[in-house]
Parts: C-alpha cells; structure tokens; sequence
C-alpha cells in the first residue's frame, strides 16, 4: 500500500536530513520532488498543485526556518497537509434515526462492489446490528448468487427475486427488513464496464424510490485516476454520501485515495485491504498519512488485535509464565495462529513503525506459506515432544520432518527459533514486562 510514494517521499526527506537550516534554495527543490512524487502516484493535477502549495507555504514560514530541526518540522507539516487533504478526521457511515438504515451501493462492473457489501454487512453484525442483504444487481447473471454465497459465509440473510424490475426488489427489500426487525438494508445494484446513461437512470430510479439514509460509492484504487473521474460522475448524477476504496491493499500508488476526498467532497468512509470479509478498515485520514509517510499505524495495529486475537489465550499464557510455566510449542503454535487472524504479514508489518521503513524487509519475500510449514512441523510431533523438545534426537526429527512434508534442516531452524522465544519468555517471567497485550500483568 502506498510503497512507491512511500519511498520517493522518504527520499526527498532524507536530501533534507541533518541540515542546520533550510534554504528558499532547500524548499523549493523538495517541492519539486514532492510535486513528481505526487503525479507518478497518479494523483490528480489540481489535487497536486493545492498540496504543494500548502506545504510550500507553511514550510517557507517561520515555523521550519527558525527551527533547530527544519527537517522534521517539514516531515510534520507534510503529514498534517496530507491528512488535512484525505478529510482531516475519520468520517462514520450514517446511521437512521428511526431503523432500517438504508444504504445503497453504486459503482462500475468489478469494482468490488458486491463483495464490499458482504464486508459491510460482516462488519454491521459484530457491531451488534442485524443486517439484510439485498440483491439488486440484476444485469451480471452471477451476482445475486455471488451475494447468496457471501451471505451465507457471514449469515446474513439475503433479499433476492426472480424479477427483471431492481426498482420493485429494492423496495420489497425494505419492507422484508421492516417486517423482520432488520436494522440495516445493504442494497447492491447493477453496475457497467463504463459510466452510460441506462446505468446511471437505473440508479437514480432506486434511490428515489427507496430514499435510502446513505449512498455510498465504492471505488477500485487500483485504477488511479480514472477512479477520480468516476466518482465525479457519480457525483454529479446521484450525490452520494461516502466512498469505499477497494483493493488498496494492491495500490502501490495511492493516487485515488489521495485525490477523491479533495475532488468531490466526499468522505472516504472504509477501505478495502484483502478479499476475505473481515479485510475491511475504517478510514482514517491521519493515520494513512502516517502510514504514506513510513510512520506505521500502530492504532490500527492495537484495533486489528483486539478485533482478533483471543485475549483469554493470551492471558493465559501470561499467567502461566509468570508463575514459572514453561513455554511451549504449543503456545508457540498458538501464538502464530493468533498473528494469522491478525492479515498478511506484509500488512501487518507495515503497521510498525521503523519497520515499514527498513529496506530488508521491504524487499524480503514475505513467504506466508513459511508458517504453513511451521505449522506442519509442531502438529507432526507428539504431545510429549511439543511439551518438552529435548527429547528431539535425531531419528524423531527424520521422522517429524517426513510426517509434514519438510527437511531435517527446516526442522532444525523450526527448534533453534523455538528455542530464542523460550528464552525470551523466561526473562519475561522472571520479573520482565509482558509483551503488550499480555493483561494486565506488567
């Protein structure tokens, strides 16, 4: 996400790094660099200009000249810039006085729009809400079975008819909703390989005839650009309330993102970063800035865990090395399937701040079938064997490595890592600080 931007602004903050003061000379050269970072990030011309402009203005004032570390003070100023231009704070999806909320989709074929409803959904009922799927993309054959499929993965009811009229399904979805005391009306719609005019009719029909509390309008990152143009022209025809970008996490660009907000004036209400339904984050301008500028986000990072990690497990294990309980493989196991629930490894890291930035990792091929293994490695051994790991002589490791489909060698390096965590546990019980999230046992 963001990663070439990312290292180009890192580079022009780097050219500034270690001066005692900056120059007219100094700001000027790094405007122009930030200027082309921003238009190879594909974001929009005028969007660039109104930037640069801010940034220029603050960085050529007293606050960077007269400070004994201008070029951090311009790391700062570009970072509020950057998150003033994406809407400054987090925006949340309206909500209806009186229930059902109705919200309606639009957006282009392929979009991800009818997968961004599943994500919705699974997102309004762990927040305690009952949601109903409505199926009103009747022009793509599969979607109404695509939904079908999503909704019975998150158990969501799904509202869907055998009609040719998306007018007449949208609106006995509402009422199928008001009958069965469903809180939340998701309606997905039809939509085109490009903006035309029965597409756009079709929409504005349902809207008007459903009056929805919200219409939110879902955006592929991926196209730059072109996304900026589009959600114009939604703009202009059905003034929507929100947008979703979809597939950032596969964006090393960022122009949409950057530029929507600035364009239409429209919140950007959630981002996508993953297809399995719980890959959905609201957006927070402050914190993709950060996360553009190689900070991290580590607020992000605390949310994901509380949402995924079972804090009972890991209360445990705190327990139990506190009292003088050894570590073992399966808490090693145990630990790794927790961090699994947390997303791609890729995703996480870049959460962490420094680490984004740390060119090794940047460039290693984070293998996510490494664990895979890893896995196969602990479950091919005994209880007694994960419990107590000296008991490895060499015929049991050929054996262990043979069950999970791995080598001796790979066994070895699974054992020797082991053995670094339980010595690094053992200091934490011996009167060491817990490992964040361990209770509140520190």
């Amino acid at each position: 996400m963001f990663d070439t931007l990312s290292d180009k602004l890192q580079g022009v903050f780097a050219g500034l790094r270690g001066r005692g003061k900056l120059s007219a000379a100094d700001i000027d050269k790094a405007m122009r660099a930030i200027r082309m970072s921003l238009l190879e990030a594909d974001v929009s011309l005028p969007v660039v200009k109104q930037l640069t402009d801010a940034i220029k203005a603050r960085s050529t004032g007293a606050e960077v000249m007269q400070s004994l570390t201008p070029d951090q003070q311009v790391v700062k100023i570009v970072n509020e810039e950057l998150a003033a231009l994406m809407g400054g704070t987090a925006a949340r999806m309206p909500i209806a006085s009186k229930p059902p909320t109705v919200i309606l989709m639009a957006g282009l074929q392929g979009s991800g729009k009818t997968t961004f409803c599943a994500k919705l959904a699974f997102q309004m009922r762990k927040e305690g809400r009952a949601p109903l799927l409505v199926a009103c993309d009747l022009q793509r054959p599969a979607a109404m079975d695509q939904l079908q499929v999503l909704g019975t993965q998150i158990d969501v009811p799904v509202w869907r008819e055998d009609s040719k009229d998306p007018v007449k399904v949208a609106e006995n979805g509402v009422r199928e909703a008001k009958r069965t005391a469903r809180d939340v009306v998701i309606v997905d719609t039809a939509g085109r390989l490009t903006i035309d005019e029965d597409m756009m009719g079709q929409l504005i029909a349902v809207k008007g005839a459903i009056d929805p509390t919200a219409v939110v309008l879902v955006l592929d990152a991926m196209t730059g650009q072109t996304a900026v143009d589009v959600a114009s022209a939604f703009q202009k025809a059905v003034q929507f309330d929100g947008v979703v970008l979809t597939k950032l996490d596969g964006d090393a660009r960022g122009g949409a993102a950057l530029s929507v907000r600035a364009v239409t004036g429209k919140p950007i209400l959630f981002v996508g970063t993953g297809e399995k339904v719980d890959a959905l984050e609201q957006f927070h301008p402050d914190r993709m800035a950060q996360r553009i500028l190689g900070m991290g986000d580590v607020l992000s990072l605390i949310e994901r865990a509380s949402e995924t990690v079972d804090k009972e497990s890991v209360e445990g294990l705190g327990k139990r090395l506190r009292s003088g309980g050894a570590f073992t493989l399966d808490d090693m196991l145990e630990q790794m399937k927790q961090i699994r629930k947390m997303g791609p490894l890729s995703g996480i890291l870049g959460m962490i701040p420094g680490l984004s930035q740390m060119k090794k990792l940047k460039d290693a091929d984070i293998d996510e079938r490494q664990m895979d293994r890893v896995e196969a490695i602990i479950l091919s051994m005994t209880s007694q064997e994960r419990r107590k790991p000296d008991v490895l002589n060499g015929s049991r490791r050929k054996r262990i490595a043979q069950g999970s489909g791995t080598s001796v060698q790979e066994v070895n390096q699974l054992l020797n890592q082991f053995k670094q965590m339980q010595k690094l546990m053992k200091s934490f019980g011996k009167g060491g600080k817990l490992p964040p999230g361990f209770g509140n046992l520190n």
